[in-house]
């Protein structure tokens, strides 16, 4: 189908387009990526009376160290994230992430910043985000604020992100030496979402737990923060009864909607086993 008549705004500063915001109001869509938007368009589900191009804001991309924190632009695309040097070597569970989403053809268009805004709980950086505690810097006519990951995700499509308001940059905080990290991701076929994935940032103390942070995709209306089964690991060893203990603690948790990917109950086992798999990969890269 072909979308109805729109307006096209393309500003080249942060500013001017919260400004179209402003004055627009709800008629306007903001675009990034455009793989969620566009399609909706074209089957009229969202109908925009006019849309603000974000692509031509340069001051929206690129990954950048300040303050011991890593700092991403909204419009910084997959491909970007992936190819980045500081990336791989300060926060290096993202780029790994990135790899696993879609194929070639949409991480050279998709953005970080369109991925998290849209609050879509298939998609893959609002877990990532959790697991590695970020924080988004909104800007909207009154300034800036921030707001972390944790409070940032409401609802399927629901965000903190106000009508007038665009995400700026996502700042985390620089894995330090010795802690390890994975994503493990079960998907049909390449580009698909994922039926069930788990995000994991490990420390060790020996062969001790000493800190944990596990959050999960596609599991609910939101992504999830496994909290019960973190408090399950500290502490410990990783034992076999203490991983299907932690297993167990975050498939609980888990509220999944069935469709082709699998029924309530299959999304839910899997995703024991993808927490089980990423606790295993993060634990051998903290030695």
């Amino acid at each position: 189908m072909i979308p109805p008549s729109f307006e096209y705004h393309a500003p080249t500063s942060a500013g001017e387009a919260i400004n179209l915001l402003s004055v627009l109001g709800s008629e306007a869509k903001l675009l990034a990526g455009g793989h969620s938007l566009l399609p909706m368009m074209k089957l009229r589900f969202a109908q925009p009376a006019h849309l603000i191009d974000l692509n031509r804001i340069d001051s929206l991309r690129g990954v950048r160290e300040q303050g011991g924190q890593i700092v991403i632009g909204a419009m910084t695309t997959e491909s970007d994230i992936i190819s980045s040097a500081l990336l791989q070597q300060k926060v290096p569970l993202l780029p790994e992430a990135a790899r696993q989403i879609a194929d070639p053809q949409v991480r050279n268009r998709g953005t970080i910043g369109g991925d998290i805004a849209h609050g879509d709980p298939a998609n893959d950086h609002p877990a990532l985000c959790l697991a590695l505690e970020a924080t988004f810097t909104l800007e909207g006519p009154k300034g800036q604020r921030s707001v972390k990951a944790e409070n940032f995700f409401h609802r399927t499509y629901q965000t903190d992100l106000a009508e007038d308001e665009i995400l700026c940059d996502i700042r985390i905080p620089a894995l330090a030496p010795g802690i390890g990290y994975a994503y493990e991701k079960l998907k049909r076929k390449t580009g698909d979402w994922a039926t069930a994935a788990a995000a994991v940032v490990l420390r060790l103390k020996g062969d001790r737990v000493e800190s944990v942070r596990i959050a999960l995709t596609n599991l609910a209306p939101t992504a999830l923060r496994a909290f019960a089964a973190e408090q399950a690991l500290t502490g410990n060893a990783l034992t076999h009864a203490v991983l299907a203990d932690a297993a167990s603690k975050a498939m609980a948790i888990c509220d999944p909607a069935e469709d082709l990917r699998g029924d309530r109950e299959y999304k839910t086992a899997m995703a024991g086993q993808m927490v089980r798999r990423a606790l295993a990969v993060a634990a051998t890269r903290c030695r």
